[in-house]
């Protein structure tokens, strides 16, 4: 039994929330050891995030919390803090956020369990077998979609998946999909100034002559590459950069937002805010 929990509620803001979260706390013996919060004016919406030690664990005030969350209209969720998410991860075929994934997952510096490595290509099989991680290999097309997706959601419930990460995987999901899993499939692709869409975007960044390249993480939602926007970083190029170092530069960008999205995730630190994210540090 772990006592270390960690607690987020996002809820319509009014007075007594924080009052009646750290009462209920202190009843059961809980020790409050970090707590942020926010206030969103324009939402009107409170999100706070308390990590705590609670004799008993989370079974000591979920029945209770229930009660608590009813009575302030409160989404709200109570993790042990060193619960493994149990994550599944799905490529195509650049192996640099795969391979970065798996290595911080090894090291210990990212607390998930890998249940499965999914991909619609071969290429990277030995990666995931490398890592002692189970692959399975899901042709998909036009024709194939439904079935491929239903492939997907046996391997997803089969493994009781709580997280998806799209880890450069080259294919849109279907709203049904991103609807059945939503604010838990996370994804990550590049971001330039100007925007370049389509086939060969860093050859396009070259021609135009762009001084950044970036990559965003966000959520997935029905809309392509629209979801709720969790990491984003940039960093800087010169005109004489070659296509190939402008790729490799931004393959290191992507690596570094993916990891922080997916560490923010699995440590409960990020609450949905509409088309926004509240992320706490």
């Amino acid at each position: 039994m772990n006592d270390d929990i960690v607690l987020t509620v996002s809820c319509p803001d009014k007075p007594g929330i924080s009052y009646a979260i750290t009462g209920l706390l202190a009843n059961v013996g809980g020790n409050i050891l970090e707590s942020q919060q926010f206030n969103d004016a324009e939402s009107g919406l409170f999100f706070v995030r308390i990590r705590a030690f609670v004799p008993g664990g989370r079974e000591t005030i979920q029945a209770a919390f229930a009660q608590l969350a009813h009575n302030f209209s409160m989404h709200y969720t109570i993790a042990e803090t060193q619960a493994h998410m149990r994550t599944l991860i799905m490529v195509s075929k650049e192996p640099h956020c795969l391979s970065d994934l798996l290595s911080k997952h090894r090291e210990g510096r990212l607390p998930i369990e890998v249940t499965a490595v999914v991909s619609n290509h071969e290429e990277l099989r030995p990666l995931a077998e490398f890592y002692g991680v189970p692959f399975h290999h899901i042709p998909i097309s036009a024709q194939t979609k439904e079935q491929a997706e239903a492939e997907l959601m046996r391997i997803v419930d089969d493994t009781h998946t709580e997280l998806v990460v799209l880890a450069r995987y080259m294919q849109i999901l279907s709203p049904a999909l991103t609807e059945r899993m939503a604010g838990n499939i996370i994804n990550i692709h590049h971001s330039f100034l100007p925007s370049f869409k389509g086939a060969r975007p860093y050859d396009q960044a070259h021609q135009r002559g762009v001084k950044l390249i970036g990559a965003t993480a966000h959520y997935v939602n029905a809309d392509l590459d629209e979801g709720p926007i969790i990491e984003q970083d940039v960093t800087r190029v010169s005109h004489s950069e070659t296509p190939a170092q402008l790729r490799a530069k931004g393959a290191e960008v992507e690596r570094i937002v993916l990891s922080r999205a997916v560490l923010w995730h699995v440590e409960h630190r990020i609450l949905l805010n509409g088309t926004r994210t509240v992320v706490f540090s």
